[in-house]
């Protein structure tokens, strides 16, 4: 299945590939999985969610775990994570558990280095025990690659790499997919695959230190928007761009074995934007101000980072949907419907996630 049926048949496709099927996720609690584990439950699918207890707030706004088979567990526990994959019998599984901040990775790097590599090892490992068909995506990041910092689009075949603790401990996590792909899944029912992906923006996102959280907790507080490092360039996109890639992969997954190992979910050229850029664009939409702060002593972030999607829409059928406008106004609209008009969040949620398919839709058809 790639671009030659095309985006518009694999969204159509999702309600009848994913619903009654069985679906074992690990960080359905955070951001993108629960954001992945409301759209698979709006497609009628069976899930069983392993993870820590939620931090932010958005799993229990959601109402999740009375939609679900909720269950909280370390993936470090080698034991407790076997028990947990070997009992539900999965079709699918989408491995999402991570340690997922820069800032924080400089701070504990032992733990994230367990959690994002070690982790990583142990769905592995696990996988490799079912005997059962079962598609595996293992989410990684747009992070993985040596990056110099010079205008170039990755492309899954660049090298690997990682100057800060997090973007080490996710790239040894891709060479360690690649290990147990060559080496125990080329003649296995389980298909494994990794995604790359990062940056994603989306309503519900309560995290430290991730830009936009941060603007929405300034502007509701009525006070300016600190940014730290305006000029910094990133692949903005909206959460459910690269939940429809995971989707697609797996999907595709679970029909041919014949796929590349690794895939990019980046934006389209316009959603390369600056911090400046995106925090603008969020003042056109929830009036504010914003300001510019010295960060002294602040460890080294990435500046410059951009992807090449092109084996994704090739092979997968998949390419991104909203632009860089349309992307912070549904994000804006989701904060603004929850905090300042006290809307349903599953509501929201469920409505945007429907015209994101709509409007996928919408472009195939003309």
């Amino acid at each position: 299945m790639g671009n030659r049926q095309g985006a518009l048949e694999g969204l159509v496709n999702f309600k009848k590939a994913f619903a009654g099927k069985r679906i074992w996720i690990s960080g359905h609690t955070g951001f993108k999985g629960s954001w992945l584990t409301a759209w698979l439950v709006e497609l009628g699918a069976e899930i069983a969610g392993y993870s820590l207890a939620p931090k932010g707030p958005l799993f229990r706004q959601l109402g999740l775990a009375r939609r679900i088979q909720h269950q909280e567990g370390d993936i470090r526990d080698l034991a407790r994570l076997r028990k947990s994959i070997r009992n539900f019998r999965p079709d699918y599984v989408f491995h999402l558990a991570a340690q997922p901040i820069v800032r924080r990775s400089y701070m504990q790097p032992c733990e994230t280095f367990e959690v994002n590599t070690l982790g990583t090892l142990h769905i592995l490992d696990v996988l490799r025990e079912i005997e059962h068909p079962c598609a595996a995506v293992i989410v990684t990041t747009d992070k993985v690659y040596e990056n110099h910092e010079k205008v170039h689009r990755f492309r899954e075949r660049d090298p690997l790499g990682g100057r800060d603790p997090y973007s080490a401990s996710k790239a040894a996590g891709e060479i360690i997919i690649a290990s147990y792909r060559n080496s125990f899944f080329k003649n296995h029912p389980v298909r494994i695959a990794s995604a790359r992906a990062g940056n994603v923006i989306g309503g519900g996102d309560w995290a430290e230190d991730r830009i936009f959280p941060d603007c929405i907790r300034a502007l509701a507080g009525g006070k300016p928007i600190s940014v730290r490092n305006p000029r910094a360039t990133r692949p903005w996109q909206h959460v459910l761009e690269p939940l429809a890639g995971y989707l697609s992969l797996g999907m595709c997954l679970s029909k041919s074995g014949k796929l590349s190992g690794a895939y990019n979910f980046g934006p389209a050229g316009s959603g390369n934007r600056t911090v400046e850029d995106l925090v603008r664009e969020i003042l056109r939409n929830w009036t504010g101000r914003w300001k510019k702060v010295r960060d002294v002593g602040a460890p080294h972030e990435a500046a410059l980072l951009q992807l090449d999607h092109s084996l994704a829409k090739k092979e997968l059928g998949w390419r991104p949907q909203w632009n860089f406008r349309q992307t912070v106004r549904q994000t804006v609209f989701w904060y603004q419907g929850v905090v300042r008009w006290k809307k349903n969040p599953w509501d929201i949620t469920i409505e945007q996630i429907k015209s994101y398919s709509s409007d996928v839709n919408k472009r195939e058809i003309h």
